[in-house]
């Protein structure tokens, strides 16, 4: 019996077995669109995979998240960028200057859709006078750019792998630039899908409905979604935008966005296993009672979990 139990253990020893995988995906910053709120920041998400630290979006507020998840600028491998609106860029300048102060081991490296170079290049060179002059030492060993930041600019229906991860994109219906115009053909808004070792994860960045993020979705075990409450963030552009332009406004909500409902369609028709709703764009003040009537407007269509995501929150 013993010499059976041995023979057992001799032979799981040698053979060549897959490393458990550790996939968190951790929703950094939950609130959506242009407006600052004080309990929530800007777009922002952790995708972590056997130690490998991947930011997708990097709103305003990022650093301090990352902090909060006792991360350090050195630690982030990769960035990932759906598109450049400033909800979803405003915290890069803090990742690259933080960066060029703890002088990290290797570049960043980030990956964003076309214009993500221009962007960079842009903050690089509005680093420089603070780069050259470092820490005010004339013999000080600087940093230089290409040793702080790479790029890669990406398109819908591209993949590429960063470690354990395989990133499939998916152009969606952010923008809706006229078909085979100058502008639809220079810009693209992106969603992802993230296949790691032993999870899918579908991040739909902005966007409003999409055939497109459907497809990408399909099967995923979590699909990351944008919300919009359309009538409490009307309310709002009301009382304080200029009148002539709230109907653009609305329009450009409206189109480019998606409700709870959409969500709960959308979720349905790729057949994913759970919903997490981020990027919540809703009024001046977001109350229990509206997370709560949301995920009821969700589960109404869709028969998953459903979760509205805060600050922080690990799925």
């Amino acid at each position: 019996m013993f010499k059976t139990h041995a023979t057992a253990l001799t032979l799981l020893a040698a053979t060549a077995l897959p490393a458990m995988a550790e996939t968190t995906f951790t929703v950094l910053g939950s609130g959506g669109g242009p407006i600052a709120r004080a309990d929530r920041s800007q777009p922002a998400n952790l995708l972590q995979v056997n130690g490998r630290n991947i930011v997708i979006d990097a709103g305003d507020g990022l650093s301090i998240r990352l902090a909060a998840k006792r991360l350090r600028m050195g630690d982030v491998d990769d960035v990932v960028l759906s598109h450049l609106h400033f909800d979803h860029v405003g915290g890069l300048l803090a990742v690259l200057g933080q960066r060029f102060q703890t002088n990290p081991d290797k570049p960043v490296m980030i990956y964003g859709p076309p214009g993500t170079k221009a962007l960079i290049d842009g903050m690089i060179e509005g680093m420089g006078p603070a780069m050259e002059a470092a820490y005010g030492m004339a013999d000080a060993t600087i940093m230089t750019a290409d040793e702080l930041v790479q790029v890669q600019e990406i398109r819908g229906g591209e993949t590429f792998t960063l470690g354990d991860v395989t990133v499939t994109t998916a152009k969606n219906s952010h923008y809706s630039f006229a078909h085979g115009s100058d502008l639809d053909s220079k810009y693209e808004s992106l969603s992802f899908r993230f296949q790691t070792p032993d999870r899918t994860i579908v991040y739909t960045g902005d966007t409003g409905w999409s055939d497109a993020v459907i497809a990408l979705a399909q099967g995923a075990d979590l699909l990351v979604s944008e919300l919009i409450d359309l009538p409490s963030i009307m309310d709002t552009v009301r009382k304080t935008a200029p009148e002539h332009l709230v109907g653009e406004i609305e329009q450009h909500l409206s189109a480019h966005h998606v409700t709870p409902e959409e969500i709960g369609r959308m979720a349905v028709a790729a057949d994913v296993g759970k919903v997490v709703a981020t990027h919540i764009a809703a009024g001046a003040r977001v109350t229990p009672e509206m997370t709560q009537d949301w995920a009821q407007q969700i589960s109404a269509i869709y028969g998953g979990e459903v979760a509205i995501a805060e600050d922080l929150q690990d799925y």
